[in-house]
């Protein structure tokens, strides 16, 4: 059985796919692995396949072995199959280009000057990075048999998904004034370009999303309500992948009798109607998915990837329990605790467990986030003395950033005048605006109490830096040179290591540890430096001696070497039977005094 055969064999849905296939789940549950793998497929039976990324913060990569661009390049070992990643800062710079070429050609130096400043902000990084994507939809690849879509998580991924409508919509009769995206006539160029896209994302002879997930009730919960919300966007070519399923090989480990309880706990309690999908189910492997054998391996059982080399594998570096960092927080009275990293690391519970032990140590405490799938009372599951909980919920914050624009600038309107200011405040691109003032606003709140924030994974986050420093930018050029102006921003809070401590959270694997020095780097370029990594879920000290679990502490190990290099403070949870919910859950987590240096 050749490698094609074995992955059509594997998952169905490769038996006859339709030629648009997006991935999309949450965080961590191996979207990027099975796009890839899905596509080597289908290259290997001899179909012309073009693999994109669209999440800003991708690591096909770093899984493909070769350095992307916003291009289509030839991927060495795998013929007929291309990848690209869709870059928002190379999108926005053509989209700009774009406008202002069709701008009359008796505008004058200042007229352009002027759309090229409007066209400065995060809005037309989002639209950019959208028109990439609806291109491809829309006739772009018409060189290739398939498009493959490896996604953000699930909360970029909805909103990416749901804009080729809005804007159709917004663009609908609509045939006046100005947008924060620059000349009305910049947007309505596109419009049938967004109709194409929008008719090939819904016709399901074209287009199937495959919802991925793994064998956890969390993760599921998401992809259930991913399904739910698809549907309300007319997407009803559905599919899903349980991704990672394990199966334990020796009956006496507990650790890998608990594990494969969990999942079968899980999936037996899938939501009803997720459970009715066409259904796909991968195992759990005992290998990295980095590099072409892997990545082919991954749906082919009889597909093995070449050994890892022989290398001798020293004790892990000491790391400092949860309870230590909680206690270096509480030091302070106040500050800003931002929670980064890749989607399914464990951000929430990390951030959650932090405000609870702050809280505990008698400190005032918010707890919000910037993630518009996270649910922080999912879990904490109660209330603690001291802490505050909500999240910046995007409808909420348009709707609060709608009604004050039209009670300040809009006040003194006429009625025409008013209705064509509401008309572009439908524009999707002022959910953008929104969650960044209300993101600078819990910011500032760090001045009198602390402030846990949870992040959207990665690249959601990179993208509200970027509105952040461009804000920053915005604010200076206005206020140099004013007499006895004072001017701070959120980044210039956010670069001061007395008001904010990063905290970056992984896994102990390839792609989380990597991911996770990427945006460290990024941080650096905005001179935010990071305060200390967390290494989540380490199995290292927990004693399992099955054989798929013990090929991947080999692993775990190899990624502490890295992390030794890369952090300034490390510290470590340790992988629980349990998924951690619950405020008593919480405290236990944190209150381990248990150190990796146990795990040599």
């Amino acid at each position: 059985m050749n490698s094609a055969t074995g992955a059509a064999a594997a998952l169905s849905l490769l038996r006859d796919p339709p030629r648009f296939l997006f991935f999309t789940g949450k965080g961590g549950v191996g979207k990027t692995s099975l796009a890839c793998a899905c596509a080597l497929a289908l290259a290997d039976r001899g179909q012309r396949v073009l693999l994109v990324s669209t999440d800003p913060a991708s690591n096909l990569d770093e899984m493909l072995g070769l350095d992307l661009s916003d291009r289509p390049s030839a991927v060495p070992g795998a013929p007929r199959l291309e990848a690209l990643n869709i870059d928002p800062a190379a999108a926005a710079d053509a989209y700009r280009s774009r406008v202002i070429e069709q701008m009359p050609a008796g505008s004058t130096d200042t007229e352009r000057s002027t759309v090229r400043e409007q066209l400065s902000g995060a809005c037309t990084t989002e639209i950019a990075a959208f028109d990439e994507f609806i291109g491809l939809l829309a006739g772009d690849a018409g060189g290739h048999d398939h498009v493959i879509f490896d996604t953000a998580p699930t909360g970029h991924t909805l909103r990416l998904l749901s804009l080729p409508k809005a804007w159709t919509g917004f663009l609908e009769g609509n045939d006046r004034g100005a947008s924060c995206l620059g000349p009305h006539s910049g947007l309505k160029m596109q419009e049938q370009r967004f109709r194409d896209g929008l008719r090939a994302l819904a016709d399901p002879r074209h287009t199937a999303i495959v919802l991925v997930s793994r064998a956890d009730r969390a993760a599921l919960r998401e992809a259930d309500r991913t399904h739910r919300e698809l549907l309300e966007l007319e997407l009803t070519n559905q599919r899903l992948v349980i991704n990672g399923v394990f199966q334990a090989t020796k009956t006496d480990d507990p650790v890998a009798g608990a594990l494969e309880s969990l999942g079968r706990e899980a999936l037996g309690a899938m939501p009803a109607g997720l459970a009715e999908l066409p259904q796909d189910r991968v195992p759990l492997r005992p290998f990295d998915m980095v590099g072409l054998p892997s990545l082919r391996a991954l749906l082919d059982p009889a597909s093995v990837p070449p050994p890892t080399p022989a290398e001798t594998l020293s004790a892990p570096p000491s790391a400092q329990s949860l309870h230590a960092l909680a206690d270096e927080l509480a030091q302070k009275d106040r500050g800003l605790i931002m929670v980064m990293g890749k989607g399914g690391v464990g951000k929430t519970t990390i951030a959650v467990a932090l405000a609870v032990a702050l809280a505990q140590r008698g400190r005032t405490v918010h707890l919000s986030t910037t993630d518009p799938a996270a649910h922080l009372s999912t879990t904490l599951e109660g209330g603690v003395p001291g802490l505050q909980v909500d999240r910046i919920d995007p409808v909420a914050e348009t709707q609060r950033y709608i009604d004050k624009i039209l009670a300040t600038r809009g006040r003194d309107l006429d009625a025409p005048a008013r209705a064509l200011m509401l008309e572009d405040l439908r524009s999707p691109c002022t959910e953008e605006v929104a969650v960044f003032h209300a993101f600078s606003r819990i910011v500032s709140e760090a001045r009198s109490a602390f402030v846990v924030l949870d992040t959207a994974p990665t690249g959601h986050t990179l993208l509200l830096m970027d509105a952040t420093g461009a804000y920053h930018r915005q604010m200076t050029r206005e206020f140099q040179g004013a007499a006895g102006a004072r001017v701070v921003t959120p980044l210039m809070r956010l670069q001061d290591p007395n008001y904010t401590r990063i905290v970056l959270v992984t896994l102990p694997e390839v792609t989380p540890v990597s991911e996770a020095a990427s945006l460290q780097d990024d941080l650096r370029r905005a001179r935010v430096e990071p305060f200390a990594w967390v290494v989540n879920r380490s199995l290292l000290s927990s004693g399992t001696c099955d054989p798929v679990l013990s090929a991947r502490l080999a692993g775990e190990r190899r990624q502490f070497a890295r992390i030794a290099g890369l952090a300034k403070r490390t510290y470590l949870v340790p992988w629980v039977p349990q998924p951690p919910v619950g405020i008593s859950a919480l405290r236990e987590l944190v209150d381990s005094e248990q150190s990796i240096e146990t795990a040599s």
